[in-house]
């Protein structure tokens, strides 16, 4: 127990002195919200790492998926590092970081507002990105109760608490360059961390080889019949895997707070050396977790009583009590470093999308730093009292919504996003029609799950629809509505005629 606390003790004052330490940093907007647009390849790649890969990955997703899927779960951590990591940095970094630096927008929102010359496309935005990450939020506290539950015998409340006030206080003080640096330290924890619990597992059931041996022998007629399923390469549902691996990694494309990593990065330079990190730290992170994850089924577990949550913390429990420790450490900075980055996201985008300009007409840049620093307080304060809520009164519903929130978001954004950065042709309307779909189809799934076909009655797969079905709507859409002003658009694309301009220009 001195241990366990100890390490704890050390991470929490680390944390907190960064943000300490940056605060000479986030004295004005665009150094609150964007580092000062001069944060290096290290500490981008990091940061969209570890906002990708949250404790809801480690303790949901990879015993959920490793206990349907077995040791083809791997699969999706491999899809999160290439179509999830790999991809958005080849095709979105160098023309996001462009593009948004001419345009000076500071958040996604206010991108498609300036992009489309459309403050309602601005405002909108806004409000999906506040009403959708609201529950994503809430939903990284999950991963904790189990493990906390396994080390220390005290009320999870207290460490929703411990956790929401600490992420606060180094975002408040250091802004997004707190965040990055922050990041950085947990996603070295989360590389050591995952790495030596996998062999841990691995030498608790014999080696490797025993491992999977053991996996090929585990028999599940109510998932299927054929033989040794579990160990094999597709496992036993290969189209369910295959949207998994869709939802889990073509979101990251337009999600706010993973895209608008590109935006802070210091140039496109940095771009070449951020794509190469992001990506092996997603292969050990994702590949290493759903791997972990599909040998629970060689622990004695009724998930059908205790949950797939359940599952990973059911591997590690008999684990020295170094590891444990490690295994705090590494889940609570999977969760703090995405919940730093959401809460960042959603008080930006309140503050500048959604009040400057529209409720407050002028508002001084301190005064903007002020409310962003409110609005934190206020998204943590309310994500936590979710999680508490969720904790005392068992409403599973509610850990359920980060699929919905995630298909939500990615669907709407990711195909009106990346298609608005290579064509001109992209309407307003094609945007507004993608971004109504998918919100009300991801709400329908969520309230109404009987209107829907089997197939997509599952948030997952619904999401990866929304996705998919906005790379089509969004071209016909725009096809068949007004073509958007020739001269402005042509200018707005002349950033790539030099993707070393760096100097935002007036349109």
């Amino acid at each position: 127990m001195i241990i366990k606390a100890a390490m704890l003790i050390l991470f929490f004052g680390v944390m907190v002195g960064v943000g300490l330490y940056c605060r000479k940093n986030a004295t004005d907007v665009n150094g609150f919200v964007l580092g000062g647009r001069s944060v290096g390849p290290w500490l981008t790649a990091f940061a969209y790492g570890t906002s990708y890969f949250s404790a809801v990955i480690f303790i949901g997703y990879a015993g959920q998926f490793g206990w349907k899927f077995g040791l083809a779960s791997t699969w999706i951590g491999l899809g999160n590092a290439f179509i999830g990591s790999l991809l958005p940095w080849l095709i979105l970094g160098r023309r996001t970081r462009t593009m948004t630096h001419y345009l000076d927008s500071k958040t996604m929102p206010e991108f498609f507002g300036q992009r489309f010359d459309s403050k309602f496309l601005k405002i909108f935005a806004s409000v999906i990105v506040f009403i959708f990450l609201i529950p994503y939020t809430a939903s990284l506290y999950n991963g904790l109760s189990r493990v906390f539950g396994m080390a220390f015998n005290i009320d999870y409340t207290v460490c929703i608490i411990a956790m929401a006030v600490l992420t606060g206080v180094y975002v408040i003080a250091g802004g997004y360059m707190a965040t990055a640096m922050n990041d950085f330290i947990q996603g070295i924890v989360m590389l050591f961390g995952i790495v030596a619990v996998i062999l841990a597992v691995l030498n608790s059931n014999g080696g490797f080889m025993a491992a999977i041996e053991g996996l090929a022998k585990v028999e599940d007629a109510s998932t299927s019949t054929t033989p040794g399923v579990f160990a094999s390469f597709f496992g036993p549902d290969p189209f369910s895997l295959f949207c998994v691996i869709i939802l889990t990694s073509l979101g990251t494309w337009g999600l706010p707070q993973m895209v608008q990593k590109f935006y802070a990065i210091k140039d496109t330079k940095a771009i070449e050396k951020g794509t190469i990190i992001s990506t092996v730290f997603a292969i050990i992170v994702a590949g290493g977790c759903y791997f972990l994850g599909g040998f629970g089924r060689l622990y004695d577990i009724d998930v059908k009583t205790v949950g797939f949550d359940a599952v990973v913390p059911a591997m590690l429990e008999k684990l020295p009590t170094v590891l444990i420790a490690l295994v705090l450490i590494l889940v609570l900075s999977a969760s703090m470093s995405t919940l730093s980055s959401l809460v960042l996201t959603s008080s930006s985008t309140l503050t500048l999308d959604l009040i400057k300009g529209t409720v407050a007409k002028k508002m001084k840049d301190n005064t903007q730093v002020l409310v962003m620093r409110i609005f934190i307080v206020v998204f943590i304060v309310i994500s936590a009292v979710i999680a508490v809520i969720q904790y005392k009164s068992k409403v599973t519903f509610i850990a359920q919504l980060m699929g919905i929130s995630w298909g939500a978001l990615a669907g709407a954004f990711l195909a009106p996003y990346m298609l608005s950065l290579f064509f001109k042709g992209i309407t307003k309307f094609a945007v507004c029609v993608n971004f109504l779909f998918s919100s009300v189809i991801m709400i329908l799934d969520m309230l109404k799950p009987e209107i829907f076909p089997d197939v997509l009655k599952s948030p997952i797969n619904c999401g990866a629809f929304a996705m998919i079905a906005g790379l089509i709507i969004v071209p016909i859409v725009s096809l068949i509505t007004p073509k958007p002003d020739k001269a402005r658009v042509d200018e707005i694309f002349t950033c790539f005629n030099d993707m070393k301009n760096e100097k935002p220009k007036e349109i």
